[in-house]
């Protein structure tokens, strides 16, 4: 088929099954993918990835001897970061991970503070819950880093043990006491001297990538950074 015919059947495609904007709705152009130009732009990065000291840096001071941390996105509640989240675990829209995973994983990856990344461990969910969701959305962010940075994604090594309630309306204290000894790990010592970067959704107090944090510090010689797909602030 040759390249003109390819392209006039994906635009027919398009006329009637219009493949829109993840946050606008509005019909993405040949060259876009799931958002549109102008929510690209108006997307809110903190630009954490090249500054030592950052505000999620901060979270850990004293409770994590972290390498590094950053976040891609501010998280606001009513923001396009939210709804983008939302659409990602809540209405099953991986795309939405895949992609936002990439941007990201090529942030970081001229970034010197994580090229030497040598592994990406996604924070885990309950089996139970997995199921439920039909995939973890932590993995699905980690994918889409890893195709950007030289670094590959070990999925099995951490763990969640115990099955806990949601984090959303809890206090700061009733978040690490809800995921303070749910995680473990498995075959620890393929990470040992690497440098590993954790990776969750969203933080908020720290309290879950503390817990996988302290886990995978048991590992002989890892050096360990934590980054998330968004940052909500205080």
């Amino acid at each position: 088929m040759s390249l003109r015919l390819s392209t006039w059947r994906a635009d027919l495609l398009g006329l009637f099954f219009p493949n829109s904007c993840r946050l606008c709705g509005k019909t993405l152009h040949r060259q876009e993918e799931v958002l549109c130009t102008t929510c690209l732009y108006k997307l809110a990065r903190t630009n954490f990835q090249d500054v030592q000291e950052n505000p999620v840096m901060e979270i850990f001071n004293g409770r994590l001897p972290l390498y590094s941390a950053t976040a891609f996105l501010f998280f606001s509640k009513g923001g396009g970061t939210q709804k983008l989240i939302h659409g990602l675990k809540y209405k099953g829209k991986k795309e939405i991970g895949a992609y936002l995973g990439k941007m990201f994983g090529k942030q970081l990856d001229s970034s010197l503070l994580f090229q030497s990344t040598d592994v990406i461990v996604p924070v885990p969910l309950h089996p139970r819950k997995e199921h439920k969701r039909g995939f973890n959305q932590s993995l699905v962010i980690c994918e889409g880093m890893a195709s950007q940075m030289h670094a590959r994604v070990h999925s099995g090594v951490l763990y969640r043990k115990i099955h806990s309630s949601s984090q959303t309306r809890k206090s700061r204290y009733e978040r690490w006491e809800n995921v303070k000894d749910i995680f473990e790990i498995k075959n620890g010592r393929q990470l040992s001297g690497k440098h590993v970067l954790l990776v969750d959704d969203v933080i908020t107090t720290g309290a879950t990538l503390e817990a996988c944090g302290n886990k995978l510090l048991e590992i002989p010689g890892i050096r360990l950074s934590v980054a998330s797909l968004a940052y909500a602030q205080g």
